[in-house]
């Protein structure tokens, strides 16, 4: 098994943390609430996906980390930042040869319709600024137990690439940087169309489970303006910003 060490994850300007085992990337950034900080860990005991769910990650089979970075935006336009750095993930991913790659609203890595990662971005109040935390986690190598335990379709970095885990951070991890810098300087507009092109469900009727649990059904529109998913539904064109995807057919 590759080791994740911090001298092999090549990041320009900042600073890159490894540790064996901790709670959670995310929590540990936000306590620390310190800018321009890279933490990746092989074991994650408390590690978070969207909503509260757990993230299961066993040992070298998969990367997990978070990256925390000053953003100046509008507390309006922050929802947007996990398709901001869907974007800078998935770019990355596709340039290191899982070129199949692709983004399902609002949060989730899918690679051929299964799932390949997630990401969780969370926020605080930093001066005039916010300190955003951005959690990563990426399926690297195949574990049938995983899978059989999730009950699942999962996707794995290495049936598309030959997996370099320190390389996968860093370079994701700079295409993040580079994606937040474009939304710092014009928003989620810049990467709106960018996001839609890699759209793993564009066109596609969907079935959504609202956060107050009823379910709606249409079919997906691209992005609002403020990260929304639009979906056209029998009464019309619909702005959905929190939602699960229960399950997606072509329209």
């Amino acid at each position: 098994m590759d080791r994740l060490e911090a001298g092999a994850i090549a990041l320009a300007g900042v600073e890159v943390r490894v540790l064996e085992r901790c709670t959670s990337t995310n929590d540990l950034l936000l306590a620390a609430g310190k800018a321009d900080v890279l933490l990746a860990a092989e074991e994650q005991t408390a590690g978070r996906g969207r909503r509260g769910r757990r993230w299961h990650a066993p040992i070298g089979s998969a990367v997990t980390f978070s990256l925390a970075r000053l953003v100046r935006r509008s507390l309006r336009e922050l929802p947007g930042l996990a398709l901001v750095a869907g974007v800078g993930a998935a770019r990355a991913l596709r340039a290191l040869g899982a070129s199949r790659t692709a983004l399902k609203w609002p949060n989730d890595l899918v690679l051929d319709g299964a799932k390949l990662g997630g990401i969780l971005v969370e926020t605080r109040s930093h001066g005039r600024a916010t300190l955003a935390v951005i959690g990563i986690g990426i399926n690297c190598r195949r574990d049938a137990a995983l899978a059989q335990r999730l009950k699942r379709p999962l996707a794995w970095l290495e049936d598309s690439m030959d997996v370099d885990r320190n390389r996968v951070i860093g370079c994701v991890a700079a295409s993040v940087i580079e994606a937040l810098a474009q939304f710092e300087a014009r928003g989620l507009e810049a990467l709106r169309a960018v996001w839609e092109s890699m759209d793993a469900h564009a066109g596609e009727r969907l079935q959504l489970r609202l956060a107050d649990g009823r379910v709606l059904t249409g079919v997906a529109q691209g992005l609002d303006h403020d990260g929304a998913l639009r979906l056209q539904t029998a009464r019309g064109l619909r702005a959905v910003r929190s939602a699960r995807v229960l399950r997606a057919r072509p329209a």
